[in-house]
């Protein structure tokens, strides 16, 4: 049964953020606040909760494009092969925010999480609650979006309902507030140009 779990953005309680960090320590799986749509998430070193995340998404594991949050750019630069110049200044400017951006990974990637083409999708939210999860552990956590039936809204955005509709399932959702209905700009940053794969809430 899954626990709910209160935390302000503004200031996220040591208390809550300990139980949420040995929880995924642990293999657990939560679903959790962003500067976008609430996601479904895990330690990406954790190999069996990655892949019931995958079976929660109805994907396998070596078709999924999961993508994962790092807390800021110097965290970003272990896990992908340097970027250039450019495409620094692009990630300096709009980082934190509501951007997935798409670069050749490093081998520090774990392997469940390469694609075919070596590229993995990197997100630094613009939300508190996020970034102290992530450092806290120490390691990303995975980041793929909640999705609902409903053909008018696909997003859900009332953590208490994603707690009862998940309650088997996770093991933690994070009640950050109500969520947004709208995803993250995803970037693919592996040519020459930046290419927009999806326009979502952020804009370059």
């Amino acid at each position: 049964m899954a626990e709910l779990i209160k935390m302000y953005e503004d200031n996220p309680d040591a208390r809550s953020l300990k139980k949420i960090v040995d929880c995924l320590k642990k293999g657990g799986v939560i679903i959790y606040p962003t500067d976008t749509i609430y996601a479904l998430g895990c330690d990406i070193t954790q190999k069996k909760a990655i892949e019931k995340v995958c079976r929660l998404k109805g994907i396998k594991p070596d078709k999924a494009n999961l993508s994962f949050i790092c807390s800021d750019l110097s965290h970003i630069s272990d896990y992908v092969k340097n970027p250039d110049t450019a495409l620094f200044k692009v990630m300096k400017r709009s980082l934190p925010g509501p951007f997935t951006f798409i670069l050749k990974a490093s081998k520090n990637v774990p392997k469940l999480l390469m694609n075919n083409k070596k590229t993995v999708g990197i997100r630094v939210p613009d939300n508190n609650i996020a970034l102290a999860i992530v450092r806290a552990l120490g390691n990303p956590i995975i980041s793929t979006s909640l999705h609902l039936s409903d053909p008018i809204m696909e997003y859900p955005t009332n953590p208490e309902l994603m707690w009862e509709d998940y309650d088997d399932h996770v093991d933690i959702v994070v009640d950050g507030g109500a969520g947004s209905l709208e995803a993250s700009t995803v970037l693919d940053c592996t040519g020459d140009e930046i290419e927009i794969i999806r326009q979502g809430k952020g804009i370059l």
